[in-house]
């Protein structure tokens, strides 16, 4: 046998142990390492100068001799090569010449290139030559080198991390576009197996400890095989990273759940980290930060957050009491005064049952009136999951008003109302809303409260602004002090005797929970004035958790 006479690197490869083996798992991929079975079973018989360089160990070349391939040959190219080998085992046709093109971390347009002895007196033996430019001169051993560092560190780093081949899925990739599938979305939705066959062909190569102990197992190698343990438990998030790499994204994050090889549920932030050209196509980084006690955490904190609104719709209640009873007896007074003057018909010779069915229709409405006084007072004690849905303002306001009037009234103070024509819609829970508003009024009606009656006075005005739906409330009392402008927002923050500071805390959390904003001052003529504003309807229509989750500023 004498040496190839090519000008490119080549090896010169023992093929006998490959025959069995290629036997037994057939010439094609029906075995998840079949290239790694391949390699290890394929011997260094001889090389040239110049793959002693690129792939030769610091001891030597003589150590690569009679040792297996797969202890030498670039990762990226196992599969190609290993294919060729196969081929060659499976003899396609009897001692001819096969070139392929691969991936190389050292040639650019690398190509590989195998073949026998002409004279067919080696059957055994395989040469294989590597065609192209080389762009790197070093070692392929400093490389491995340089990449072992990289993932020892990798290996120990706080963060879960699955090293992934998604190759299989550029062929299948390619054939959808082939088809005409321009945005495998739907697609995946119609070929749910699709999804199943992708989980269970792409492979996790590689992990580190911290994904270890994320998913509950003695060892990494435990994780080496199928990614289908990945999404387990979030069948749907395969269907978006797939969608990913279809599409040419290069990073994808959810929140995802997972469950580990011990049959826990763990919350994870989920990180997918794609290659995108001109990088080596071949590893699809997963990396997984576990959160289940962080959204433990956040749940208690909306509870407590829950709480305390809640409890400051309670203490403003309390504080309205006198106004509530006022507006819950005015209708049960319209009851019974209507129901004697029909019992006194009723007792006459020649009753008028015209009359009496007219003073019945007005006790019936008084009920329903008080009823719905009930039900909005029980609105705002009862503790609720906020509804997120489409309403004016103005009724707001106006439902808001029927806390306080009695107060108003009582006291004398001068109440000027002016509500905008044709508002837009907002789009908010009524009771949050409506306790931002009975707050500023509350403290509207304590801020004018023991002035002169005659300069008692709160003015109200809705309308838009900048774009936004604004509610402005102004009382003429005495003010908000300088040093506190910046502070009233605050929580526990009050001047009150026997306050506790989180009425305009909560008013602040619930409008900023809305999407808007809000902001106090002292106007120019006198008093304090204070503005909300919310973004019309369809602007700004998060969905109730992507609301609760800025509903933080309360503590």
């Amino acid at each position: 046998m004498e040496a190839p006479t090519v000008d490119q690197p080549w090896w010169t490869l023992d093929i006998s142990g490959v025959r069995p083996l290629v036997d037994r798992i057939g010439a094609t991929k029906n075995a998840p390492d079949w290239a790694e079975q391949i390699l290890a079973a394929t011997k260094v018989v001889e090389i040239d100068d110049r793959v002693r360089h690129l792939a030769g160990p610091f001891a030597g070349p003589q150590q690569m001799i009679g040792k297996p391939m797969l202890s030498y040959w670039p990762a990226e190219s196992r599969s190609d090569v290993a294919q060729l080998i196969a081929w060659s085992v499976a003899g396609f046709p009897e001692n001819s010449e096969k070139t392929i093109a691969v991936s190389s971390l050292f040639f650019d347009d690398a190509r590989l290139t195998v073949w026998q002895s002409e004279d067919g007196s080696a059957p055994d033996i395989l040469f294989v030559s590597v065609h192209g430019k080389l762009v790197d001169q070093r070692s392929l051993w400093s490389v491995r080198a340089s990449e072992e560092r990289y993932r020892n560190l990798a290996y120990h780093l706080p963060l879960a991390v699955l090293l992934v081949d998604s190759r299989s899925m550029l062929t299948i990739f390619d054939n959808l576009r082939h088809g005409g599938i321009a945005d495998i979305a739907p697609h995946l939705v119609e070929e749910p197996e699709l999804v199943m066959h992708s989980r269970d062909i792409v492979r996790v190569a590689d992990a580190n400890l911290k994904a270890a102990e994320l998913f509950e197992v003695d060892d990494v190698s435990e994780l080496i095989g199928s990614v289908d343990f990945v999404f387990q438990a979030s069948p749907q998030t395969a269907n978006r990273v797939i969608k990913g790499h279809f599409e040419g994204w290069r990073t994808l994050t959810e929140v995802m759940k997972i469950r580990t090889f011990k049959g826990r549920l763990r919350d994870v932030e989920f990180t997918v980290t794609y290659p995108t050209p001109p990088e080596w196509l071949d590893i699809t980084f997963l990396s997984f930060e576990d959160i289940t006690e962080r959204l433990k955490t956040e749940a208690q904190l909306g509870q407590l957050q829950a709480d305390y609104l809640r409890a400051s719709r309670i203490s403003t209640l309390g504080e309205l009491s006198a106004s509530i009873a006022h507006e819950i007896n005015q209708p049960l007074s319209a009851i019974v005064t209507n129901a004697e003057t029909n019992l006194r018909w009723l007792a006459r010779s020649d009753p008028n049952l015209e009359k009496v069915a007219q003073l019945t229709t007005r006790i019936a409405d008084s009920a329903r009136h008080a009823s719905d006084i009930v039900q909005r007072i029980r609105g705002m004690a009862t503790a609720s999951a906020p509804r997120h849905v489409a309403l004016g303002l103005n009724e707001i306001v106006e439902e808001a008003l029927l806390f306080v009037r009695h107060d108003i009234e009582m006291r004398a103070i001068s109440l000027s109302v002016r509500l905008a024509d044709e508002l837009p819609l907002v789009c908010g829970d009524r009771v949050e809303l409506q306790q931002v508003i009975v707050n500023l009024l509350v403290n509207a009606i304590q801020a004018v409260s023991g002035i002169e009656p005659s300069d008692g006075r709160i003015d109200l005005e809705t309308g838009l602004r900048d774009g936004m739906v604004s509610f402005t409330i102004r009382d003429r009392g005495p003010g908000i002090m300088p040093e506190d402008i910046d502070r009233v927002f605050g929580s526990f923050f009050t001047t009150k005797e026997g306050g506790i500071g989180i009425g305009l805390s909560i008013c602040q959390s619930i409008i900023t929970a809305h999407g808007g904003s809000i902001n106090a001052a002292n106007h120019k003529d006198g008093g304090a004035m204070f503005c909300f504003q919310l973004p019309v309807m369809g602007e700004d229509s998060r969905s109730g958790s992507d609301v609760r989750r800025t509903l933080r500023t309360i503590v």
